[in-house]
């Protein structure tokens, strides 16, 4: 189905929880139609029920973009099945703690696909479509770590100070096509990541940046004019790193 052109439409991954279904309720909230990316069909299902109390379009989409090989065509295919693409927002991730010289190469290529390679895939499958149209924005979610590496952190670290390089590079090479890049740069924040298995520490949650917060600033983000973008931005905790 093609949606309204005057319309704008955004990609979301990592949608069913967290920043991403911040992020999907904050874009409903300014009228912008959704697609929304996760591996988990029945958290997308309600997410979208919610979303689609805004009175815009919604599209959900269970994948698991950890299977690189399979994320470009898939993004190409929601692009085509909407004829255009205006806003994409690179969330889907994956947190891990554990001593370099302890981190299993697999596990190593895990953070790296699902981080890094899953998001040039993503951009990949959006890019033709944003360079003809003369426009689009492109979001990449990336973390203070990047910047200010913490012990145990060194992989994640590793994988998000990559994801800001290869934004500042994307943002070079496309800017004169009319598509903008934004890297925002969360600190700690208060969302399902910490409960999973693969982060192994405990921090003061009731400190940590709300979902919402990091979603209005992404929509803030993505509603400016053409003519300007920021191009990065760190949200931290009001009293700094956890």
């Amino acid at each position: 189905m093609e949606l309204p052109p005057n319309k704008p439409r955004a990609i979301i991954t990592g949608a069913s929880s967290g920043i991403g279904k911040a992020t999907a309720l904050a874009f409903a909230g300014a009228g912008i139609d959704l697609c929304l990316i996760s591996r988990s069909q029945d958290k997308l299902i309600d997410v979208a029920h919610e979303v689609k109390e805004y009175g815009v379009q919604v599209k959900v989409f269970c994948a698991d973009l950890s299977e690189v090989s399979t994320v470009r065509r898939k993004v190409q295919s929601i692009v085509q099945e909407w004829g255009g693409i205006d806003i994409l927002v690179n969330n889907a991730g994956i947190a891990y703690t554990n001593l370099l010289r302890e981190t299993p190469l697999t596990d190593w290529e895990k953070v790296l696909n699902l981080n890094l390679t899953s998001v040039f895939e993503c951009v990949m499958g959006v890019l033709p479509t944003m360079r003809t149209q003369g426009k689009g924005t492109i979001v990449n979610v990336a973390s203070i770590a990047a910047q200010t590496p913490f012990p145990e952190w060194g992989t994640y670290a590793i994988s998000k100070s990559a994801l800001v390089t290869f934004s500042q590079c994307l943002a070079m090479e496309e800017r004169g096509n009319g598509i903008r890049v934004t890297t925002i740069s969360p600190g700690a924040v208060n969302s399902p990541l910490w409960d999973t298995d693969t982060v192994k520490v405990e921090l003061n949650r009731s400190a940590m940046v709300k979902p919402e917060t990091v979603a209005q600033a992404i929509l803030q983000a993505v509603l400016l004019p053409q003519e300007a973008v920021i191009e990065q931005l760190t949200i931290t905790p009001s009293i700094g790193a956890l």
